[in-house]
């Protein structure tokens, strides 16, 4: 079941049937947990009425009704020529056959309400007035289509599933209800609710005088509490087990479910004991325990009364013996019924205390958890947020439950909690961490139902999955899979470098560089465009090690955007980090093409003092170096009378004029101080987030060229 899941979604009610509840996800050791079983193919099918329609009622005389022989019969065709059309009775033309029939066309209304969900997908009010729609005009093939495209994007909707599957039994078959309710199950295994309805609809199908029909319900219970019977809340299917074994007549099945029962831990543990208690004293212990188990507990109580020794042998007869004038012997060897009495209290006794201290550790569990499942409000899926104490809540519980040791009942409550919690990606981030070191197969499974269903237009869950496939050594699936969520969601910064940074790192290098070509060349005349060419000129500089195509491309993108201070920045030390003695030149050109910008004057100002600290440690040349400094100092005077502007009227507020000394400045993280890596901040723009840039100065001594204020 493929599927695009929501941002947003509602579900309906675990525990009622409220069409707005939903309920629970996998519940196995490894997800997906175990699909119900398949019912009988032909149980619950509709039987043919007539099994012989299409047959002619009254079939034509095998011998000719015209004896006359056919004067001038037609010629054989031969082999490549096309069978003749088939003779009807009598000589007549066969009937034409009827052409196909087209199903109707849906109703308008049908029409406008679907064109309305199809044009907001995530309006979970316009899917809910749809399948309101098909549901009261009783449309089956529009109830089908509807409803199909709504799991697509909800399928934790519990209440929805089981609308369909009464709409499908109602309309169509109880085979085709079931089969919808199995793909109900698939999407939401913990959904108690559900698997309660699929087998009372298997039960109302099946034949109970089949001999396998008893089986295939058991197989059903069975398969139901694998996926579902750990969750804490999931008593009424354990006691909906024990009562149909109860009719049957099957006591000893009855014990066997109390025996796993009774170690669960359960929101009703109590009430189960109670009920295992007055199983085990209202029924005789032989017809309760299993052979195995009603001898070990006799050889527990000791040797019992000793079996009476067998009557002799009976002498025979002579012949016209009467039986009834011999004189009746008195019969020995059965116990006096008050000692078989006693006997049974002692074997109940013995069975009640052996399981009581299996009770009293579930008893312990139980306390451990009881504040967690207190604070689940919310059990079911909606499209409505979560109150932040229940989200805080789900935290500490999964936290607990990991740390408690148990594989089996985690992964339980992953799932439980990811149906309350859907549409919050950190808990499916975190359930694929706990998987991902257990079992890759359960963590990729996870992966797929959250990108695919739940989280379609989150680009975090989507990356890690990338991640996680190359990390796995998938690296054709990483590929696909970034490359369809950025044709998706196009336009994520994020997901343009992930892809890059792919490809660069398996040796594809002219793949990335034309991935940042295309997102560049996408983005001409916007930030993001020279955001591009900046990674570009770094790629092809650092990876490529061509510094004179790297500085083309920073030329070309401040043409087009001279008053970028971020790409004058960038260009000026990509040619501070050649080398210096010999790139004085190409250094010098990038402080006096920034200087002749239409960039503001505070960003003018920390170059021209950056030009003089560079001349001051690497220039060659005196003369340079003095008329560099009678710049600056006229930059200074002008700067300084800007700053006295305010004073005399200017509304101008603080926070919108830059300082030379804001750590926060433009022109980055440049280190012209000499001495180890010339630039140990290559790494610094991958530290911030991809949509902004937050260059700081490390210069500590900038105050040598400031005038006082």
């Amino acid at each position: 079941m493929a599927a695009e899941g929501p941002e947003e979604g509602a579900g309906g009610s675990a525990g009622s049937g409220e069409a707005m509840d939903g309920d629970g996800d996998s519940a196995s050791a490894e997800p997906p947990p175990p699909a119900p079983p398949d019912p009988d193919p032909g149980t619950g099918a509709d039987p043919d009425p007539d099994p012989g329609t299409g047959a002619d009622p009254d079939p034509a005389p095998c011998t000719d009704p015209d004896p006359d022989p056919d004067p001038d019969p037609d010629p054989d065709p031969g082999p490549g020529a096309a069978p003749p059309p088939p003779s009807a009775p009598n000589g007549a033309p066969p009937p034409a056959e009827p052409p196909p029939q087209e199903p109707p066309p849906f109703p308008p209304e049908f029409q406008r309400l679907w064109g309305a969900a199809q044009g907001s997908p995530h309006d979970f009010g316009a899917w809910t007035e749809l399948l309101a729609y098909v549901e009261q005009e009783e449309l089956l093939e529009a109830a089908r289509r509807a409803f199909d495209a709504f799991f697509q994007r909800y399928p934790y909707c519990y209440g929805y599933w089981r609308k369909y599957a009464e709409l499908e039994r109602r309309l169509g078959s109880a085979r085709s209800a079931q089969q919808v309710l199995e793909r109900g199950l698939q999407s939401i295994p913990l959904s108690l609710e559900l698997w309660l309805h699929y087998i009372s609809l298997l039960q109302s199908s099946l034949d109970p005088a089949r001999p396998e029909s008893a089986q295939r319900v058991r197989g059903a219970f069975e398969a139901a509490l694998a996926a579902a019977g750990m969750d804490f809340r999931s008593d009424k299917l354990w006691e909906s087990y024990v009562e149909w074994e109860r009719e049957r007549g099957d006591l000893r099945a009855v014990t066997a479910i109390y025996d796993r029962l009774l170690s669960m831990p359960t929101q009703l543990y109590s009430h189960h004991w109670e009920r295992f208690k007055e199983h085990v004293l209202q029924h005789p212990p032989g017809a309760i325990l299993s052979p195995e188990e009603l001898l070990w507990v006799r050889s527990k109580l000791g040797p019992g009364p000793a079996p009476a020794p067998e009557p002799p042998p009976e002498p025979e007869r002579p012949p016209g013996h009467r039986e009834e004038e011999e004189e009746e012997e008195p019969r020995t060897g059965a116990p006096p019924e008050p000692q078989e009495d006693l006997d049974q209290e002692k074997i109940r006794e013995l069975v009640i205390s052996m399981r009581q201290q299996i009770y009293a550790q579930n008893e312990a569990e139980v306390s451990k958890r009881w504040n967690f499942e207190d604070g689940i409000k919310r059990p079911y899926f909606h499209v409505k947020p979560l109150e932040r104490a229940q989200l805080r809540n789900w935290r500490e519980y999964l936290d607990f439950e990991v740390a408690a040791g148990s594989h089996e009942r985690s992964i339980v409550l992953f799932e439980r909690c990811l149906i309350a919690c859907a549409l919050y990606e950190e808990f499916w981030v975190k359930y694929t961490r706990y998987l991902e070191s257990r079992t890759v197969p359960g963590a990729r499974s996870v992966f797929q139902r959250a990108c695919g269903f739940h989280l379609p237009r989150k680009p975090n869950i989507h990356l890690l999955w990338a991640a996680f496939e190359e990390k796995q050594g998938n690296v054709d699936e990483a590929r696909r899979i970034l490359r369809s969520f950025e044709a998706a969601v196009p336009g994520l910064a994020m997901v343009r470098l992930r892809r890059v940074a792919l490809e660069r790192r398996h040796g594809r290098v002219a793949e990335a560089e034309a991935l940042l070509l295309e997102a560049m060349r996408a983005n001409e005349g916007l930030p993001l465009g020279s955001f591009y060419a900046v990674k570009l000129a770094r790629q092809v500089c650092k990876v490529q090690k061509n510094l004179g195509k790297a500085r083309k491309v920073l030329v070309e993108a401040l043409e087009k955007d001279p008053e970028n201070a971020r790409l004058h920045a960038n260009l000026l030390e990509m040619e501070f980090g050649a080398d210096v003695g010999q790139n004085e030149l190409n250094t010098m050109s990038c402080f006096e093409r920034a200087l002749r910008s239409p960039l503001p004057h505070e960003a003018k100002l920390l170059f021209s003092q950056r030009r003089v600290e560079f001349l001051e440690d690497f220039g060659s040349s005196i003369h340079s170096l003095l008329k560099a400094y009678d710049e600056h100092q006229k930059i200074l005077k002008a700067h300084a009378a800007r700053k006295r502007a305010p004073e005399n009227g200017s509304e101008e507020p603080d926070d919108k004029r830059l300082r030379p000394d804001d750590p926060s400045g433009l022109l980055g993280p440049q280190n012209f101080s000499g001495g180890g890596d010339p630039n140990p901040s290559y790494n610094y723009w991958y530290q911030q987030g991809y949509g902004t840039y937050g260059y700081q100065s490390p210069w500590g001594y900038g105050h040598h060229y400031y005038g006082q204020s």
